[in-house]
């Protein structure tokens, strides 16, 4: 199955259930070579999911090496197995406007009609205001709710409500362990893997209609159930040699729409991460969002619409393939 591409590594963790006529129980799994293995019986301390597991991270990293390097044990053939969003965090940070062709883009397409540059113009002077903002300015960072993860392979209901519903596929990184007041410098010390997620947002929302000069609703934009799927898998980071140089791509109904590096980001993982934790504590299995480049569907003119596909995969991630449907009365 193609939507089960391996991610890089030796080993990715995930959670799996059986599909059986019963439904099994979702459990904690550790995916290697097409094959997995329930941590909830294979570790001491029988984690009941993935978050239990980077609630004892540092600890359990050696033993799921040494897992992973173990034929010996009794593992199920992923082929057969639900594949779940890899953990629920606690807390969501999500980056906003921090890919410079992807503000750029969002700029001009919200100028207002009377703005008298023309197109080339405004592409300009946003361009180097955001040069500015990378070397000067502080991350945009707002705060999204756990119920909104979903998982790789569901379908994602559009509200009735979401006018402009749109994709917004991103890194997300999934922090190892407590951090509060740290350094650009050992924040990714604190990181213990990364995933996918798209972080879907409903553009007829962002702005408050009603009272313009509160700003973002962005309770209202990115937080209905299932607008964040998760996964497939979460990868140690130790497997991603660069997250600052991986592809993000989403495409839609097997089209390409978004096609590009993190290198384009304005603050890296490292900065992402030092920044929230100047304000908030964040979690062991906590999301940090790290933003969506070029090419959402606001850009394109082609919002999200019952019976759309999308297939999103970041270099060494796998790939997440979810359907699109009409909320129903």
């Amino acid at each position: 199955m193609a939507m089960l591409a391996q991610p890089d590594g030796t080993f990715a963790l995930g959670t799996f259930s059986v599909q059986d006529a019963h439904g099994g129980e979702p459990f904690p799994g550790l995916l290697a070579r097409e094959r997995v293995l329930d941590l909830s019986g294979a570790l001491d301390w029988a984690p009941s999911d993935v978050r239990a597991v980077m609630e004892r991270w540092e600890e359990a990293l050696p033993v799921l090496r040494s897992l992973a390097d173990d034929d010996g044990l009794g593992r199920r053939p992923l082929e057969g197995l639900r594949v779940h969003a890899p953990l629920v965090p606690r807390q969501i940070f999500q980056s906003g406007a921090n890919y410079r062709q992807h503000v750029i883009d969002l700029e001009v397409a919200h100028r207002s009609a009377d703005d008298p540059r023309t197109v080339e113009e405004a592409r300009a002077e946003i361009a180097a205001i955001m040069d500015r903002r990378a070397a000067e300015d502080l991350p945009y960072v707002f705060i999204g709710l756990p119920t909104t993860v979903a998982g790789p392979y569901d379908d994602v209901v559009l509200p009735a409500w979401a006018e402009k519903p749109d994709w917004e596929l991103e890194l997300a990184a999934v922090i190892a362990k407590p951090a509060y007041r740290i350094s650009v410098e050992e924040a990714l010390e604190y990181v213990a893997g990364y995933t996918i997620a798209n972080d879907l947002t409903d553009r007829a929302t962002v702005f408050r209609r009603d009272m313009p000069a509160i700003g973002t609703d962005w309770l209202r934009c990115k937080n209905a159930p299932g607008f964040t799927p998760l996964g497939p898998w979460l990868v140690p980071a130790e497997s991603i040699s660069d997250p600052g140089d991986l592809r993000v791509t989403l495409k839609l109904n097997g089209d390409t729409m978004q096609d590009e590096s993190t290198k384009d980001m304005l603050f890296g993982v490292a900065r992402l991460v030092s920044y929230i934790s100047q304000t908030s504590r964040l979690l062991p299995g906590d999301l940090v969002l790290t933003g969506s480049p070029a090419g959402n569907g606001i850009h394109w003119g082609r919002l999200l619409r019952d019976g759309d596909v999308m297939e999103g995969s970041i270099t060494g991630l796998g790939v997440q393939r979810t359907r699109c449907v009409e909320e129903t009365a």
